[in-house]
C-alpha cells in the first residue's frame, strides 16, 4: 500500500485524529492522551479507530498493560508526526505575523512633508522596531496603493476617498516669512495691503497664487503680490526668504525650524494667510480587517509623535515676538 497516496488523499476532518495518533503513541497510553487533551479515554480510542478504518490499517496492538505500534504504523507515525508538525509550523507563522512587527513598509508621502514632517522621525522609529524597514517614495501625485505597490500613503485632504480609510495626522498652517535683515532695510507691514510694496515670493503654480487671502475675524482681504521670484518647493521657498530675496508664503511645518531659531520672523502675525496648499494630512490605506502589526506600529508612531508637535497658534502664544 502507497501509504503517501492514502496520506495525501485524507480529507482533512482525519487532521484531528492524526492529532490524536501522535499523542498517544508519544505518551504511551488512551488515559494520559485523554487527559492531556482534555477529553475522555473512549474518545480517544475512537479516534484511534477512525484513523484505522480510513486508513484501513492496524496501527496499534492493544494488550492490557501497553500499547505497542504495528509495522505500518510505524510508518503512519512518522508521517502523522511529520503533517502535526508542519500544522504547528503553519500555527507559529500565523502567530509571528499577528504579534511581531517586521517587513517592509511602503509610504507614499509628498514632497515637503516627506523632508520636513515624516523623515525626522523615521531613525528613531528604525531603532524603536529593529524588524521593520521603510521605503519612503516622495511623490506629490497621488498614487494607486494596489497600482503601485504602496502600503500607506500621506495625503492631503478633507476626508478620505473612496476605497481609501485612515486617520488624519495634523492640519496644514501657513505663514508668511522674512529675515529681520530684510524687513530692516524694507520695512515691515502692518497690513496685507502693505505687501503690494514688498518683494513677495510665492508658488507660482497659477495665477492665482500671487493673490494672497487672509482673514482676521469676520474681515477678509485678497492682495495680488508680486516679486521677482517663484518657486512650487517649499524648502526652495525658505532659503530664498533666508537669501533675504523677499517675504515668503511657507507651511509653518518648513518654516518652524527658522522661526524657532530666530532666522526669520512672521510677518502679519495678527492675520490668518489662506493658501490654496491647504487641508489636513491623512495617512491612509485600503481597508481591512486585519492590519499587519508593521503597518499599525508605524500609524500609531506617526500619530503620537506628529501630536507632541507644536502647531502654529501655539507657537505664537510662547513666541514673544508674535
Amino acid at each position: 500500500m502507497d501509504l503517501c497516496a492514502v496520506s495525501i488523499n485524507l480529507p482533512l476532518s482525519l487532521l484531528a485524529e492524526m492529532v490524536i495518533f501522535v499523542r498517544v503513541v508519544e505518551v504511551g497510553s488512551f488515559s494520559e492522551a485523554a487527559r492531556q487533551l482534555d477529553t475522555s479515554p473512549s474518545a480517544v480510542s475512537r479516534s484511534v479507530a477512525r484513523l484505522e478504518k480510513a486508513l484501513a490499517i492496524r496501527l496499534l496492538q492493544r494488550t492490557t498493560r501497553k500499547l505497542r505500534l504495528s509495522d505500518a504504523g510505524e510508518e503512519v507515525f512518522k508521517r502523522c508526526r511529520e503533517v502535526v508538525g508542519a500544522a504547528q509550523s503553519v500555527m507559529d507563522l500565523s502567530g509571528r505575523y499577528t504579534q511581531e512587527a517586521e517587513g517592509l513598509i511602503r509610504v507614499s508621502v509628498p514632497k515637503a512633508i516627506g523632508r520636513y514632517v515624516v523623515h525626522p522621525h523615521m531613525p528613531e522609529f528604525l531603532r524603536r522596531y529593529p524588524g521593520v524597514d521603510v521605503q519612503l517614495i516622495l511623490e506629490d501625485r497621488h498614487v494607486d496603493l494596489i497600482d503601485d505597490n504602496v502600503d500607506l500613503s500621506l495625503r492631503i485632504t478633507d476626508q478620505p476617498p473612496p476605497g481609501l480609510v485612515g486617520r488624519q495626522l495634523f492640519l496644514i498652517e501657513h505663514v508668511l516669512c522674512a529675515t529681520p535683515a530684510y524687513l530692516a532695510e524694507h520695512g515691515t507691514p502692518r497690513l496685507p495691503e502693505d505687501l503690494r510694496h514688498h518683494s513677495c515670493i510665492y508658488l507660482g503654480e497659477t495665477p492665482a497664487d500671487a493673490r494672497w487671502k487672509f482673514k482676521q475675524g469676520s474681515k477678509s482681504v485678497t492682495v495680488a503680490v508680486q516679486g521677482r521670484y517663484a518657486a512650487n518647493h517649499t524648502g526652495v521657498r525658505l532659503d530664498a526668504v533666508l537669501q533675504n530675496i523677499g517675504i515668503g508664503s511657507l507651511p509653518y511645518f518648513t518654516a518652524r525650524q527658522a522661526l524657532e531659531q530666530g532666522a526669520v520672523v512672521q510677518v502679519l502675525p495678527d492675520w490668518s494667510f489662506i493658501a490654496s496648499y491647504h487641508g489636513g494630512v491623512w495617512l491612509l490605506h485600503t481597508p481591512t480587517r486585519y492590519l499587519p502589526p508593521k503597518l499599525r506600529v508605524f500609524i500609531d508612531y506617526l500619530v503620537e509623535r506628529l501630536a507632541q508637535e507644536p502647531t502654529l497658534s501655539a507657537w505664537q502664544e510662547k513666541d514673544p515676538r508674535g
